[in-house]
């Protein structure tokens, strides 16, 4: 299981996160690698979270290679930065996608992290 596999599967089991109560929407993440394009969709409404591995229409879409979202998942990239040169793309509600970034972990402190601060 990648780090994208389980970042998504914690998302799936926990059902729900107190860091979204006020958020509301659907986002869909379309991430390329060496198994072709994958998707997921996470249905957020009021901080009850639904993932599935599905391509249909989303409030957002955000778009990413392989290796972006490993690194974004493990800590090892800030989101933020990552749109900002261009690593992470953004089609529809750039608030709802800047909102997910509750969800990530805090940007490692070894050294490793690219990118700017959280």
């Amino acid at each position: 299981m990648t780090s994208i596999d389980a970042f998504f599967d914690r998302l799936r089991r926990d059902g729900a996160d107190d860091r979204l109560v006020r958020v509301s929407g659907s986002v869909r993440f379309d991430i390329r690698g060496e198994r072709g394009l994958r998707h997921w969709r996470l249905d957020i409404d009021r901080g009850r979270l639904r993932v599935t591995e599905d391509d249909g229409p989303a409030s957002a879409v955000i778009r990413m290679s392989e290796q972006t979202a490993e690194a974004l998942v493990t800590g090892e990239m800030n989101g933020l930065a990552a749109i900002n040169r261009g690593e992470i793309m953004v089609d529809g509600d750039l608030a709802l996608a800047l909102r997910l970034g509750r969800l990530l972990p805090a940007p490692a402190a070894n050294g490793r992290h690219r990118g700017g601060g959280a």
